[in-house]
Parts: C-alpha cells; sequence; structure tokens
C-alpha cells in the first residue's frame, strides 16, 4: 500500500572527517522516500525552488516516487550545510537558508488524501496538524521531529501526538522533550501524550521501540566505512514505514522487523554522501543485510 510523506527536499554541504560534499540532494523526504521506495510507492509533497534541477526530480520518478506533491515555486531550494567530527552521531550545523521552504504550506493533491499510511516527516508540528486535516482516514499516521521544535513549539507537538501512532524521535530529542535522563522513563512520558509506539534512534547504538507492553532493542549494523550519517534518521523511517506499507501488518512482532529492515536502510545511506548508495540498490542486497542482521542477533538460551 502507498505511502503519503510530507517533509523537505534540500541541498546539502557536508563535511566529515572523511570526506565532503557539496550542494548535493538531501532533505527529510527525499531520503525518507529513496529508502521507502524499495518496499512500496511513495507519494512525496514537498516545495523546491526554480534552481531545483529537473534530474533530480527524474531521478526520484525512477524510484517509483510520485512527484505530483513536489511544487516548483519562485526563489532558491531549502539549503544546510554541516560538519561531523568523529562522534558521528552529531551533526554541527554551519548554515541554514530556508529560502522557499519558510513558506511552505503544504497542500495535499485530492488522489493522496486516501491514502493509508502517512508520514510526516521533520517540519513545524503546525503544518504536520493542517496535513492530518487534508487526508481522510489514514490506517496508520507516524511523524518525526527535531529539537527546535520540541524547544520552540513543544505545545504544539503534543497536541499533534494525541494523533499519531508511531512517534520516532532521536536520543537526546526524547531527555529533552520529556525532562527525563533516563530513556524509559522519558519514553512512558511522551507515550502518555499519545502515541503507542515510540521509537528511540540512537546512531551507532542502534533504536529502541517502545510499546504499552514491551521494550525491543535493535542493534546498528557494524559498519568498517562509515561517510556521513546525514539523512540515516529519514532513511531509518522509510525502511519501517516501506516495510510495514508493503506487508499491511501492524501486529507488534512485525513491527519488530520493519525496524530492522529500517537499521538495514540507515546502514547504506551512511556509507557514501548524500543518496549515492541508497538510491543505487538492489532488494537482494537489502535482504542479505536483513539476514545478517538475524545472525548478528541470535543466541541460544541456557
Amino acid at each position: 500500500m502507498s505511502i503519503l510523506v510530507v517533509g523537505s527536499v534540500a541541498f546539502d554541504s557536508v563535511e566529515t572527517p572523511f570526506g565532503k560534499a557539496e550542494e548535493v540532494l538531501g532533505g527529510s523526504a527525499t531520503y525518507f522516500s529513496t529508502s521507502a521506495s524499495y518496499f512500496t510507492q511513495v507519494s512525496l509533497v514537498a516545495v523546491v525552488g526554480e534552481d531545483f534541477p529537473e534530474e533530480h526530480v527524474d531521478n526520484l520518478k525512477k524510484r517509483g516516487i510520485d512527484t505530483e506533491g513536489l511544487k516548483k515555486v519562485p526563489g532558491k531550494t531549502f539549503r544546510w550545510k554541516g560538519r561531523y567530527g568523529y562522534d558521528l552521531n552529531q551533526a554541527h550545523t554551519l548554515e541554514t537558508n530556508l529560502n522557499v521552504f519558510s513558506a511552505f504550506d503544504p497542500v495535499i493533491p485530492e488522489r493522496y488524501r486516501d491514502l493509508p499510511y502517512v508520514f510526516l516527516a521533520n517540519i513545524d508540528p503546525e503544518l504536520q496538524w493542517k496535513v492530518l486535516d487534508q487526508v481522510r482516514k489514514p490506517r496508520l499516521i507516524a511523524c518525526d521531529t527535531m529539537n527546535f521544535w520540541i524547544e520552540g513549539k513543544p505545545d504544539a507537538l503534543r497536541k499533534l501526538l494525541k494523533r499519531v501512532e508511531v512517534f520516532v524521535i532521536n536520543e537526546a530529542e526524547a531527555r529533552e522533550f520529556a525532562g527525563e535522563s533516563s530513556l524509559v522513563k522519558a519514553a512512558r512520558k511522551i507515550m502518555e501524550d499519545g502515541p503507542r509506539i515510540l521509537i528511540i534512534k540512537r546512531g551507532e547504538y542502534g533504536a529502541l521501540m517502545f510499546s504499552e507492553k514491551s521494550v525491543f532493542s535493535a542493534p546498528a549494523y557494524p559498519l568498517e566505512n562509515i561517510f556521513d550519517p546525514t539523512g540515516a534518521g529519514d532513511s531509518f523511517a522509510g525502511g519501517v514505514m516501506g516495510y510495514l506499507a508493503n506487508t499491511g501488518d501492524l501486529r507488534e512482532d512485525n513491527i519488530r522487523r520493519a525496524i530492522i529492515f529500517g537499521s538495514v536502510m540507515a546502514s547504506f545511506n551512511v556509507e557514501a554522501f548524500s543518496l549515492s548508495k541508497l538510491s543505487s540498490l538492489s532488494f537482494d542486497e537489502i535482504r542479505a543485510r536483513y539476514s545478517e542482521f538475524k545472525r548478528l542477533t541470535n543466541f541460544e538460551d541456557i
């Protein structure tokens, strides 16, 4: 089944200890869509400027991504510049130019409004709410956020969470949002706001999933070479939602499998700058790494 994703499409300039890339394709919705497209149809809603090359649109279409909702307007495309040190879990923002994204007012095309799976990528929670007012009875709503919105619009975010089933957030953001140092306490406090599933991204340490009944811990894949962690969280979310939409199974054991597929997609993403690796995979490669994850975590009972 198809997924609607609403988020950013951007140009990134990134420097890591292992190299740098200038003005490469990025944005939360771009990484999410590319990752999810290996599992299901994706419909993208975002805004770009007049400087956005048609080549990038064509490449999204080649991945089967529906770009009717990708609007090109006068002005420049959103740009982000950042640097990572050897602690690749922490991005240091050097420059942010929202450009046309500053006036982003998502309008969902009519034929997208009945899509059963909705992912609200990292944008203003008030805009995320506006998206939900335009869709009709989706089967599953998931969203992401960031510290900027946690600090600037916490009440709007809490209001949004009452309409969300799956909330994706990173470790530092979870602690900040809940005001708790313990991740377990933070998770329980966040879930009181509404989501029945909370997924906490932990970078090189994997991910945690909290539900009403249990906690699930997924490892990160042990990679020898990590070039660029930009977009890893969005690629992770794309793998999770893509697999759930593909299977149509929202039982907890299947959500656990989806989290492993999300970890698989994130592991491929960080192996190259921008979408160089993520956009050129085969499903056989994805399946093989999923099997490696299974072997990585398998052990016998005593």
